[in-house]
């Protein structure tokens, strides 16, 4: 066996990169590791540092992947043998210093320099220095596998933060790294395509060539090829140690996500319409994304909407939260009002409460998190005025509901991507709305958050008159209180 990764008293130079103790880490050439650890820890510090991103004092990470190649020519480069996908390639990266929250959904306001999905990969491709191909059966092979072939034409800024995952993975598979590093591998994925990866990443993990390295918070997301596992507490890096069938159950076969639609209740109801569709189309281009469309949210309602990436979860929501401009095309009313008759959306949008992906990626701003919550409140992104004192209250009671009343005057970049969800979702309760509306709110959180967000959202579901839009792609994350189902 020899070591492929060593770093010894790792410590970062840049004080907000720092783990709270020296950092030692191994890694041999026989192994696959998970690192594991709550919301806060330290993982992806971890992650980013055997990645070489961050500088290190004195001794930097020693790489030796000769063991794993039989080809002199390689370049020995760490840079050239590591592929890193982070929990921030979730959400894009190729719009992100133009990117506003609905600008997936305004098509014709799209910068023309905005790349394909098959023009991202060869962009990237072309930057990375490396004799990649990407358009020989191999790669064919693998957009076939990741379900890419289908959007290869599709603008990036369109992609659905599924869809966005499997382009990432797409480009660190493609430059045939020695080491894969992959930080919440499933985060936006369907039932199906998280399946479909762990049977490509149990595949790989055979090839002698190559060693992987996962990011996880759910213990019961190690899939079973996994060797190692190293545990992060409290900016503590543990040992490396072999895997336990005591730490998990080796990752499952995801059930099919088959849902029985739940009848529209009937006219007679007496509770009010929340929402109504009224044979709703949506299409970009020649994509339609929805089809004819008829449903009915009546208030009280809590609802899960199910359905695998790209069926259109995301592009549904968006016409509720007045953030799709298609809406005035189409015969919608939300709260008794048929959208175009005269309603501002700011009429719309304080009623609701809101989180997201596309949310989580326009929030990467330099802000204190108390003004992230605050934003909640007027329904813009970040909050640029003092708040009141009434504000004040109502900012710190919905932060020590989250656990997040200790970052209020943090930088909101400075937490962790779960930490970050927290705060998002604090966000979406602020105003206490009538209606709330949850696109994947549990990405990035461990068990431990999971459980306590869900006992959020089920309290809020018991208070009259309140209505729940959930999207979720684990049934397990559902709250008891959801009462009707969509399927996409």
């Amino acid at each position: 066996m020899q070591r492929i990764v060593t770093i010894h008293d790792g410590i970062a130079l840049n004080p907000d990169w720092c783990l709270a103790r020296p950092v030692h880490f191994e890694m041999m050439d026989n192994e696959h590791i998970a690192i594991l650890g709550p919301n806060g820890s330290g993982k992806t510090l971890l992650a980013d540092m055997i990645a070489g991103r961050h500088p290190l004092r004195g001794n930097n990470p020693v790489y030796d992947f000769s063991s794993l190649t039989t080809d002199d020519d390689r370049s020995s480069l760490a840079s050239d043998n590591i592929a890193y996908v982070t929990f921030r390639d979730a959400y894009g990266g190729e719009t992100d210093r133009t990117y506003y929250l609905q600008q997936r959904w305004n098509q014709t306001e799209m910068d023309a320099e905005i790349p394909s999905v098959l023009q991202s990969i060869q962009r990237d491709a072309h930057l990375s220095g490396l004799q990649i191909p990407t358009d020989g059966p191999q790669a064919h092979q693998l957009y076939d596998l990741l379900g890419l072939t289908p959007l290869l034409e599709k603008s990036v800024v369109m992609l659905s933060s599924g869809e966005l995952r499997k382009l990432q993975l797409a480009k660190a598979l493609l430059r045939r790294p020695h080491l894969l590093i992959i930080d919440n591998p499933f985060i936006g994925l369907d039932a199906a395509s998280r399946d479909l990866l762990v049977d490509h990443l149990t595949y790989l993990a055979s090839d002698q060539s190559l060693r992987i390295i996962l990011v996880l918070t759910r213990k019961q997301d190690i899939p079973a090829f996994i060797t190692h596992v190293v545990e992060v507490n409290d900016g503590c890096v543990g040992p490396s140690r072999p895997l336990q069938r005591t730490d998990s159950e080796p990752l499952a076969k995801s059930s099919p996500e088959v849902i029985v639609n739940n009848p529209t209740p009937s006219s007679s109801s007496s509770s009010p319409e929340v929402l109504h569709f009224n044979d709703v189309t949506i299409r970009y281009g020649t994509k339609t994304i929805i089809s004819h469309l008829s449903w009915t949210v009546r208030e009280g309602e809590h609802w899960a909407i199910y359905g695998p990436n790209g069926s259109g979860k995301s592009t549904l929501l968006s016409l509720v939260c007045a953030d799709n401009p298609q809406a005035y095309a189409c015969d919608i009313s939300l709260f008794g009002h048929r959208r175009g008759s005269g309603e501002s959306i700011w009429d719309i949008k304080r009623r609701i409460g809101y989180v997201s992906p596309e949310m989580h990626r326009s929030y990467y701003r330099n802000i204190p998190v108390i003004q992230v919550i605050a934003s909640g409140l007027t329904d813009s992104i970040g909050f640029y005025r003092p708040l009141t004192d009434d504000q004040q209250e109502q900012c710190h009671r919905v932060m020590r509901f989250f656990r997040v009343d200790e970052f209020a005057n943090r930088s909101f970049t400075t937490l962790s991507n779960g930490e970050q969800r927290l705060v998002l979702l604090a966000r979406a309760f602020v105003k206490d709305p009538v209606l709330l509306i949850l696109d994947e709110p549990f990405h990035g959180l461990d068990d431990a958050n999971c459980a306590h967000v869900k006992t959020i959202i089920e309290d809020y579901c018991r208070q009259p008159g309140k209505t729940l839009l959930m999207v979720s792609h684990y049934r397990d994350d559902l709250p008891p209180a959801v009462t009707h189902w969509l399927q996409m």
